[in-house]
């Protein structure tokens, strides 16, 4: 009979014990990280800053400076766009030219009109036509288009009736590039075409687009303004104008979770704002059995240069610390808004490692009990 030593065992969890420190963690202790922090007075050597977020400091560290890598947020002022269509260098132009003639210099016997097809808007505003060569029409309306040019074809055509179509050319339509389900080319119609009008013809706002960002392109002017507050808010509902280029883009935002945490990942910002109990939502909370309430750190680098001074950290790192056991500090903890590029860091509660070991130590007895080889 052979007979696994229970003594043998026992060695072994002893050691396991002894060398607790060596069993697998999957984040450090907040004193480990925390230690030799500057107390944001600037006087420690350490070239990171350690924040306790409380109800008291929320104030404070809100007037720091925001690091954002979107374009800043700006939008167009609200104004008339178009209320009715003008032709414009561009466009094109199709004339149809009735008579009652039996023939005339542009149609044949038998024949009551003929088509001009496809006549380019010049930069100068012109449209050339046959016999009467150039027509001004630039800056007008449809009808008023018409008319000019049915006053023109008259002096040698005398019964011309004229019809003419328009067909948008870059100033008088709008592009529509990405962030919607049918992007394309959308002309300016007969009315004054909004931004959620745009949105709704182009099919609406691409399911993959997180958090989406309106972005209007008018000149050499980039506008910003995330899509849900465009929903929320008529007045930012702005008439566009021909040559605008709209984008709609998934929040460029993120951050990192580490440590005893339900995901330890980048996460991107599912909205406009979100504050560190929204950000331990999102990545399903910590480890009940692992994680320290008392632990949970945020870190965030700002802009060198920019945090330094009477409105900012005394360091350019800093590392901002919650208590989730209090309810004032839980309060605060939902006020406290990330930035992008932050990092949230469950630490190990001080016990963590040693229940472990335990647990490994246990696990040994049994199998010391069990383990018998006749």
């Amino acid at each position: 009979m052979i007979e696994i030593s229970r003594r043998a065992l026992l060695g072994t969890g002893t050691a396991f014990l002894a060398t607790g420190c060596a069993v697998a963690r999957d984040s450090a202790r907040k004193a480990e990280i925390v230690s030799g922090a500057d107390a944001g007075d600037g006087t420690s050597d350490a070239d990171f800053t350690l924040i306790e977020v409380t109800p008291e400091s929320l104030d404070e560290i809100a007037s720091w400076p925001v690091t954002d890598p979107r374009p800043k947020r700006r939008w167009p002022s609200r104004g008339a766009g178009v209320t009715s269509q003008k032709i414009a260098p561009g466009d094109r132009i199709s004339v149809r030219v009735w008579t009652t003639e039996d023939a005339s210099l542009i149609t044949s016997a038998g024949q009551r009109y003929a088509d001009i097809p496809d006549l380019a808007v010049s930069p100068s505003g012109h449209i050339v036509l046959p016999y009467v060569e150039e027509v001004h029409v630039a800056g007008l309306a449809p009808e008023v288009a018409r008319t000019r040019v049915q006053e023109r074809l008259s002096t040698v055509i005398p019964s011309a009736q004229v019809q003419i179509t328009s067909h948008a050319g870059r100033r008088n339509s709008v592009d529509v590039l990405e962030g919607v389900r049918n992007p394309g080319t959308f002309p300016l119609a007969e009315r004054n075409l909004t931004v959620l009008n745009l949105v709704s013809a182009a099919g609406g706002v691409a399911d993959s687009t997180g958090n989406p960002q309106i972005m209007i392109t008018r000149g050499g002017t980039v506008y910003r303004m995330p899509y849900e507050d465009v929903l929320e808010a008529p007045e930012l509902d702005v008439a566009l104008r021909g040559g605008d280029r709209v984008m709609i883009r998934p929040d460029a935002r993120g951050f990192t979770s580490l440590g005893a945490t339900g995901g330890q990942r980048m996460f991107p910002f599912p909205s406009e704002k979100l504050s560190a109990l929204q950000a331990l939502s999102v990545i399903g909370g910590i480890a009940d059995n692992r994680a320290d309430p008392r632990g949970l750190l945020i870190l965030r680098r700002y802009p060198a240069g920019t945090a330094l001074g009477p409105h900012g950290p005394s360091r350019d790192k800093v590392v901002f610390s919650f208590d989730l056991t209090h309810a004032e500090r839980l309060f605060a903890a939902d006020q406290f808004q990330l930035q992008d590029g932050d990092v949230v860091l469950a630490t190990m509660a001080a016990g963590t490692t040693l229940q472990r070991a335990l647990g490994l130590f246990g696990g040994l007895l049994n199998a010391g009990r069990a383990l018998r080889v006749d």
